[in-house]
C-alpha cells in the first residue's frame, strides 16, 4: 500500500492495478475475507477513480482556459496603456509634465551626448 496519500501515483502503477483487476475478474472462486477487497468493491473504486480523474481533467482544462483569458486581458490592458502614453506624448509633447506623470521620461531629462576625445596612445606621448 502507498504510504503517502497526498502524492499522485505513477501512471505505470495505475496501469498495473487495472491489469490486476482484470485478472481477478477471471478468477471465479475469489472470495476474500475482507469485503473491502471483493471484485465488486474494486470495480466500484475503479469507477470512482475514473470519474474523479475525468473531473480533474475538466477542471485543469477550465483552469488553463481561464489563465489564457487572463493573460490575453493583461496584454490588451498593457497595449491600451502604451497607446495612451503615446497619445499623451502626441497631445502634450514629450517634454511636458503630463507626459512625465504617466510614467515616461521627458526629453530634457536624457543625458546630452558628448563627444569623446580619443585617448592618446603610447606613441603619441
Amino acid at each position: 500500500m502507498a504510504q503517502n496519500h497526498t502524492k499522485s501515483l505513477k501512471p505505470s502503477v495505475i496501469a498495473a492495478d487495472r491489469d490486476s483487476l482484470s485478472a481477478v475478474q477471471a478468477i471465479t472462486d475469489y472470495a476474500p475475507a475482507n469485503r473491502d477487497y471483493t471484485t465488486q468493491s474494486l470495480l466500484d473504486a475503479q469507477t470512482e477513480m475514473d470519474a474523479k480523474m475525468a473531473a480533474l481533467a475538466q477542471a485543469e482544462a477550465v483552469f488553463k482556459a481561464a489563465r489564457d483569458d487572463a493573460v490575453a486581458a493583461t496584454h490588451r490592458f498593457h497595449n491600451k496603456v502604451v497607446g495612451m502614453r503615446d497619445s499623451i506624448g502626441a497631445q502634450y509633447g514629450k517634454d511636458s509634465n503630463q507626459f512625465q506623470s504617466v510614467g515616461r521620461k521627458k526629453t530634457t531629462e536624457y543625458k546630452k551626448p558628448t563627444r569623446r576625445t580619443p585617448k592618446p596612445t603610447k606613441t603619441q606621448q
